[in-house]
């Protein structure tokens, strides 16, 4: 039951309050509520463990991109995870310095367009090295030449297929560029105080740090995959019906897998004496009939039981029955 001050305990409170006999700073903090202060301007709509999947699902692609980067510049590239966080839409498009490379995208089935920024120390020497440079092309505060925005488009869009192939785990999406811009300012795609995941990549080229790729993903687009952004969630087995081209897919690579088949006729024991003695012709007395199926291993494992034959003028087996039937009719 919640214990009331009765009139005359109030009374000497009121009093002692007012001589200052008793000091409100002594109160332990313990006893007080703690209040967290919450800006309605910047509302956290990511998780602690959202944020730690995204960090996981893009350390992933980071991987990727580092492999196929290095082989399409013909440079070592390391791509990294820096951060992971959140922000309002205003504060992401203040941050970028203008002109910026924008790669504006979408990740169909999910609705909304995301960004990939790729600050231009990064991009300039990519497109040098692109066409034969080393990598030193002068950066400068200039806006992209039409050839230099088609190489982006090609370079963007082969990215985004890196970036496709990380989530092919998590969820089946299909990267298309909607369009580049290079004025971050002028981007309304959200509202300013809209919320989004901001993935920021370190870049090194030839063992030299170059600079940023941020990825922004607004919540909004992942909105539908937000129970899934869940570290629980990734390592539970979905079980389901499997679709037609996964299964089309497996006995492809299956039918093109090499096994090793062996089968035995038999065996028998000598001695080591009567083993040092044999000689072209002489004839070793098996511990199976003529008219009894021989055994074919597979991979060193008992499987079948098998009749000898011909095929032409090849030796041969016919498949008689399973092991595993056999067993189960004992």
């Amino acid at each position: 039951m919640q214990e009331v001050l009765s009139q005359q305990e109030i009374d000497s409170l009121l009093a002692a309050l007012t001589s200052g006999d008793l000091k409100v700073d002594e109160i332990k903090r313990d006893q007080v509520q703690a209040v967290r202060p919450y800006d309605f301007r910047r509302p956290n709509k990511f998780s602690k463990e959202h944020l730690r999947t995204l960090e996981m699902l893009h350390q992933h692609f980071a991987r990727l991109l580092s492999t196929f980067l290095s082989g399409y510049l013909h440079v070592s590239v390391n791509v990294e995870v820096a951060s992971v966080g959140q922000m309002i839409f205003e504060e992401f498009t203040r941050s970028l310095p203008s002109p910026s490379i924008l790669i504006v995208f979408g990740l169909k089935p999910l609705e909304g367009p995301a960004i990939l920024e790729i600050n231009e120390q990064v991009i300039y020497p990519m497109i040098d090295l692109l066409f034969g440079g080393h990598g030193t092309s002068a950066i400068g505060d200039r806006e992209p030449t039409d050839i230099e925005l088609t190489v982006i488009r090609r370079l963007g869009a082969r990215i985004l297929e890196n970036l496709g192939t990380s989530w092919q785990d998590f969820y089946q999406v299909t990267p298309e560029i909607q369009g580049i811009e290079t004025n971050p300012r002028m981007q309304q795609f959200y509202a300013p105080n809209e919320v989004v995941a901001l993935i920021t990549f370190a870049i090194s080229l030839n063992e030299e740090e170059r600079g940023l790729i941020n990825l922004c993903l607004p919540y909004l687009l992942l909105e539908p995959l937000i129970s899934q952004l869940s570290v629980r969630q990734q390592f539970v087995r979905r079980v389901g019906t499997p679709r037609p081209e996964d299964v089309r897919w497996l006995q492809s690579w299956l039918g093109l897998a090499r096994v090793n088949l062996k089968v035995t006729l038999g065996e028998s024991e000598i001695t080591v004496k009567d083993m040092l003695s044999l000689e072209v012709g002489d004839v070793l007395i098996l511990d199976r009939r003529y008219d009894q199926d021989l055994q074919l291993y597979v991979e060193d494992e008992f499987k079948f039981y098998v009749q000898a034959g011909r095929v032409g003028k090849n030796l041969a087996v016919q498949v008689t029955s399973l092991v595993e039937e056999e067993k189960r009719d004992v």
